[in-house]
């Protein structure tokens, strides 16, 4: 018996029948070898953590744009973060932890460049539109590994497809992540947001303060032990009424005094106006793009060739190119 083989056994006999189990995926799109170690699940995290998508997260903008000082998350560490907590919920509802992991980490691969200013940048650019969950599944289908992919299961596409938007993830654990996300950015945004003078504790809505409770961690417990105790009839991922009321009024409240034009958003309309004019002129002067991409534009269209490449960037490789092609340098005779 293969390693894999007494995982999936073990996977049989300790978790929920409500979690779904790596030998019951519906596959790949394309067929391969077993691994005799792994489970597919197992395999799918591992290449999420090896993929060159996941370790330029380390330098784009979870909410703050070029803050002074050196703890301030990034999108690397909100994914670690979300992860941490999706693990905590799925394994105190005995389900599939693995599956639940790999969701979390690949779910903002296909994030922008400046967060969220970013993404709205692109959505306005592009004919089609863009959603930074859909450029995820694209990066780990179709741009990982020279344009091969990273060929997940289905399962684990599904979840980080639908981690936001308005379908909801086919397993429970796909689900966890949609909860994990917005407890990880609300409650550690809010840290950021006091750290960089721009909140309070004490500006915390009462409302909201009184049921998750007075500090971020006291936020972030009390959510988890939340939803484990409102989901263990396998019906669905879920807070009870009070809390879902309470995590909705911070979260408004966090869009009205932190995300929509407070102090730390300062640099947005910068990083925007870098984003349009990037992205303008790439589709006008398309043989400066890296030869892969002005290769690829030829099977998929020269507007997804210029999105996949400018939503690719880090925050500085952004700024570098800007400068590059705009900012005139000095010269000598």
């Amino acid at each position: 018996m293969s390693i894999r083989t007494y995982l999936e056994e073990l996977e049989e006999k300790t978790l929920s029948p409500f979690a779904q189990l790596s030998k019951n995926s519906r596959g790949r799109m394309r067929a391969e070898e077993k691994c005799d170690v792994r489970t597919d699940f197992q395999r799918d995290r591992d290449r999420i953590i090896y993929s060159k998508a996941f370790r330029r997260l380390k330098h784009k903008t979870q909410v703050f744009i070029s803050p002074e000082g050196d703890h301030y998350r990034t999108r690397l560490t909100h994914t670690l973060e979300v992860s941490q907590i999706a693990r905590t919920i799925a394994r105190s509802l005995k389900l599939n932890e693995d599956l639940t992991e790999a969701i979390a980490l690949g779910h903002d691969l296909g994030h922008t460049p400046f967060g969220h200013a970013g993404e709205r940048v692109l959505d306005r650019m592009v004919s089609t539109g863009f959603r930074h969950n859909d450029q995820s599944v694209r990066v780990v289908s179709f741009l990982e590994k020279d344009r091969r992919g990273l060929n997940l299961t289905w399962e684990v596409l599904d979840g980080i497809q639908c981690h936001t938007g308005p379908r909801m993830p086919a397993t429970l654990e796909g689900q966890i992540i949609r909860y994990a996300d917005k407890i990880a950015y609300i409650n550690h945004d809010i840290e950021d947001a006091i750290r960089g003078g721009i909140l309070k504790e004490e500006d915390i809505p009462e409302e909201a303060a009184a049921v998750l409770g007075r500090n971020p961690s006291q936020r972030i417990n009390n959510m988890i032990i939340n939803i484990i105790e409102n989901s263990r009839d396998g019906k669905g991922i879920r807070m009870s009424p009070e809390f879902q009321e309470a995590a909705d009024l911070l979260r408004n409240f966090m869009f009205d005094r932190v995300y929509i034009g407070s102090a730390a958003k300062k640099e947005e309309t910068k990083a925007e106006l870098m984003l349009r004019e990037l992205f303008a002129w790439l589709m006008n002067h398309p043989d400066h793009l890296p030869a892969d991409f002005r290769d690829n534009s030829e099977k998929v269209g020269l507007e997804q060739s210029v999105t996949d490449y400018v939503a690719g960037m880090t925050d500085r490789y952004a700024v570098r190119k800007f400068k590059e092609i705009f900012v005139p340098v000095s010269w000598l005779e």
